[in-house]
């Protein structure tokens, strides 16, 4: 098992061995799974983040009351 010590910040070291064993780089992503009692670390796979964020509010095909009175009985 590998340990690692938050900052006054909830800032951490991802131990070498982790960072090797996932290739992280300086720069790098890494997302947090949360499954039951047990919190997963995985490397993100390069894509524009940011342009990805972005266009998480256009995917739902409606996203108003008109819309959901409109789709209520499908």
């Amino acid at each position: 098992m590998h340990v690692s010590k938050l900052t006054e910040k909830f800032q951490t070291t991802i131990p070498v061995d982790v960072r090797n064993f996932l290739d992280l780089h300086r720069g790098d992503r890494v997302a947090f799974e949360i499954k039951q009692s047990v919190v997963i670390l995985k490397k993100v796979k390069p894509l524009d983040y940011e342009y990805m964020q972005s266009l998480g509010g256009t995917l739902s095909e409606w996203s108003s009351a008109e819309d959901d009175e409109a789709y209520r009985d499908l």
